[in-house]
């Protein structure tokens, strides 16, 4: 059991400290707090040094761009509180859905055939349709919106899935709780913004 757990979280401090910044990150996400940027800052540089040490280049590069979002998006969410402090909760514009399919859709389509033609990746389309959407589940958390979750919900389901299937078990366990994580911010921001709504209605 233990050697389970410890495969969930890593077996080196460094992996450790990471898993739990980003559990601390997401949970003060659902909460819709802007104390959650410190947290997520640091477990992406983590991961960038644990990324690297381990010739995950690209992953590594990703990690960059997580940092710029993160950066960015305490930026956003300083712009758009309540008056208690915690952010509101915005929609996407339905006609923006089929913008952001197109570019969900070319974006799995280029990184899958890149990883396809040019390396030796195992089911480069399912692995490149986790990282394309978790670049635009994090930049739509970043803007603050609910349709976030429900990409944040899709990656989990899709990690889970082929970590399983790679023999990954720990990791699948640990994406689990992600999806639990996901789910419960999706209610919670769904409610959230229900009650800006319901707000915005009432009579003065």
């Amino acid at each position: 059991m233990l050697d389970f757990l410890l495969g969930m979280v890593g077996s080196r401090p460094i992996e450790m400290t990471a898993v739990a910044l980003g559990l601390i990150n997401v949970t003060l996400i659902i909460r819709r707090t802007i104390w959650n940027y410190p947290f997520g800052i640091l477990m992406v540089i983590l991961y960038a040094k644990i990324f690297y040490d381990y010739k995950l280049y690209s992953d590594a590069l990703l990690q960059v761009y997580f940092l710029a979002i993160q950066i960015y998006g305490w930026w956003y969410w300083l712009r758009g509180r309540d008056t208690d402090g915690l952010i509101l909760v915005e929609r996407l514009q339905a006609r923006s859905y089929p913008l952001y399919a197109a570019i969900a859709v070319a974006g799995v389509a280029t990184l899958g055939t890149v990883m396809d033609q040019l390396t030796d990746a195992d089911y480069p389309y399912w692995d490149a349709s986790i990282a394309i959407l978790s670049v635009l589940a994090q930049f739509l958390m970043s803007r603050r919106r609910l349709e976030s979750w429900v990409l944040w919900i899709t990656v989990d389901l899709l990690a889970i899935a082929l970590f399983w299937i790679k023999g990954l078990e720990p990791t699948a366990a640990l994406y689990a709780v992600f999806l639990v994580l996901a789910t419960t911010g999706l209610v919670a921001w769904w409610r959230a913004w229900r009650r800006q709504e319901a707000s915005m209605e009432a009579p003065a």
